[in-house]
């Protein structure tokens, strides 16, 4: 589960990466959780690039 805290600083980075994720619109938020292996790997890659920290994510348990 992706979350985003209040420690976000609105930067857009991680819209900038995972558009269909996040939304930065005065504030940062989660408008949707990731339901591909690509959402997934946008998610983390928006984790490892926020500045403060403020992205919490959880990896989905993909079906085998």
């Amino acid at each position: 589960m992706v979350n985003v805290n209040n420690d976000c600083i609105w930067c857009g980075v991680c819209e900038s990466v995972a558009k269909t994720i996040f939304k930065v619109d005065g504030v940062s938020k989660v408008i949707k959780q990731p339901d591909t292996p690509e959402e997934q790997i946008a998610c983390d890659q928006a984790e490892q690039m926020c500045p403060v920290k403020a992205i919490s994510n959880e990896p989905m348990k993909m079906a085998a």
